[in-house]
C-alpha cells in the first residue's frame, strides 16, 4: 500500500516509520531497481536527511514475526550471509564493477525479497532483516565504487531501515558509517563528520569496539578532508585506542568487520594526512599499512599506493612519486573501480606540470590513461 503513494523517483529513498511498510518498500525496490530507467550517477546529500534523523531518533524496532509465503529457515539465513561474505571478498579484490559483486543485487531480488514476505518467527525475522541489511549495504558500496552514486544511496537507505527493523543498533551504526564515507568522498566532509559522530554516539553503549572504531575512523577521514587537523587527530586516536582494546577471540567482535585491522586504519590514516598536507606524517603511517596483503585487499592497497604517490609529490620527491605511482597502476589495472581509478587520475593531473620537460612523467601519464581506459 505504502509504495503506491510514492513516485517512481522516490523508490528506495523511503524510510517508513512502520516496520511492515519498510519491508514492503525494500522488497519492491529490489524487485524493480533498474538504473537505466530512473537512476543517474548523481548524488544528493539531502536524500540522507530523513533516514539519518529517523535512525538516530529510534535506531531499533521491536521484533516482528510474519505470516506469509513459505517458511524461512536457518539455511536461508546461512545462504544470505554467505552471499554477503562472498560479495565483500570479490569487491575488495576486483572492485565494485566486477560481475560477481554486481550479482548481489540479483540475490536481493530473487532470494531476499521473497523471504521478507515469507513466514518467520521473531528470532528468525531479526536475523533475516540483519542479513538483508548487510546485503543491501554491500550492494550499495559496490554501486558507489563503480560510480553509480544514486543507486548506492538507495541501497544504503534500505540497509539502514532494515538494520532498524532487525533491532540491531550495531549494524545500523555500521551502515550509517558507510553512508558517512560516501558522503565524505562525494564532497560533503562536514555532513559526513556529523553522520559518523552520530553513528558512534548512538551505538557507543551497545556496539562492539571494532564497530565504534570504524565510526571514529570515518569521522577522522571526514575531518581530514575538511582540513581540520586537530579534530582528525583526535578521532583517529580514539579509533586506534578502540581497536587496541579488542581482546582476541572476543565473542562480541563481528566477523563482517574483521577486515578492519590496524593495517587498515594505517591505510586510511595515510590518506588523512595526505589530505591535510602533512606528507611526513602520511609516509610514517604508510609504513604501518604494508601488512595488508594485495592479493586479498587489492583495491585498498592500490588506493593507498596512489595516495602515497601523491604524498611524495607533495613532499617534492618526483622520482619516488613516479615509482610508487607505477606500483599503484600495476595493482589497480585489474580492479574494476571508478573510485580507485579516480585516485590515479588525480595523480596524473597533479603530474601535468612536469609532463613537458620530463619524459618519465609523460610516459607514466600516457601509460596510466591507456591502461585505466582498458580496465
Amino acid at each position: 500500500m505504502y509504495e503506491r503513494q510514492r513516485g517512481k523517483g522516490d523508490l528506495g529513498l523511503d524510510f517508513p516509520r512502520d516496520p511492515s511498510d519498510a519491508i514492503s518498500v525494500a522488497a519492491t525496490f529490489w524487485r524493480t531497481v533498474d538504473r537505466r530507467h530512473f537512476l543517474s550517477n548523481g548524488f544528493a546529500v539531502s536524500a540522507f536527511t530523513t533516514p539519518v534523523t529517523r535512525w538516530l531518533t529510534q535506531p531499533a524496532d521491536a521484533a516482528t514475526a510474519h505470516q506469509g509465503g513459505r517458511r524461512v529457515g536457518r539455511s536461508d539465513l546461512t545462504e544470505l550471509w554467505h552471499a554477503a561474505d562472498e560479495a565483500r571478498l570479490w569487491d575488495s579484490k576486483f572492485g565494485g564493477g566486477n560481475w560477481k559483486t554486481s550479482s548481489v543485487t540479483e540475490c536481493l531480488r530473487l532470494r531476499a525479497a521473497p523471504l521478507l514476505s515469507g513466514t518467520y518467527t521473531e528470532a528468525i525475522g531479526k536475523e533475516l532483516f540483519a542479513a538483508t541489511s548487510e546485503l543491501s549495504r554491500v550492494a550499495g558500496w559496490a554501486a558507489f565504487d563503480a560510480g553509480r552514486h544514486e543507486e548506492a544511496q538507495r541501497h544504503f537507505v534500505q540497509a539502514l531501515r532494515l538494520a532498524r527493523a532487525a533491532g540491531d543498533v550495531q549494524a545500523g551504526a555500521y551502515v550509517l558509517t558507510t553512508i558517512a564515507l560516501q558522503t565524505m568522498l562525494r564532497g560533503f566532509p562536514h555532513e559526513a563528520a556529523d553522520m559518523a559522530e552520530g553513528a558512534y554516539e548512538r551505538a557507543r553503549h551497545t556496539a562492539a569496539p571494532r564497530v565504534l572504531a570504524f565510526a571514529k575512523l570515518a569521522e577522522a577521514r571526514a575531518y581530514g578532508r575538511a582540513g581540520d587537523a586537530k579534530a582528525a587527530a583526535a578521532a583517529l586516536t580514539c579509533s586506534e585506542d578502540l581497536l587496541g582494546s579488542i581482546r582476541p577471540g572476543s565473542d562480541d567482535d563481528p566477523e563482517w568487520l574483521s577486515y578492519f585491522t590496524h593495517a587498515r586504519l594505517a591505510t586510511d590514516a595515510t590518506e588523512i594526512y595526505c589530505d591535510l598536507g602533512q606528507p611526513q606524517a602520511a609516509i610514517a603511517w604508510n609504513e604501518q599499512a604494508d601488512a595488508m596483503p594485495p592479493g586479498r585487499f587489492t583495491r585498498a592497497v592500490g588506493i593507498r599506493l596512489s595516495v602515497l604517490a601523491s604524498t611524495h609529490l607533495q613532499d617534492g620527491d618526483l622520482e619516488q612519486s613516479l615509482h610508487v605511482g607505477s606500483r599503484a597502476l600495476d595493482v589497480l589495472r585489474t580492479v574494476s573501480s571508478t573510485r580507485a581509478h579516480g585516485y590515479l587520475h588525480s595523480l596524473t593531473t597533479d603530474l601535468e606540470p612536469w609532463k613537458k620537460d620530463n619524459a618519465e612523467v609523460s610516459e607514466f601519464i600516457g601509460r596510466a590513461r591507456n591502461e585505466l581506459a582498458a580496465a
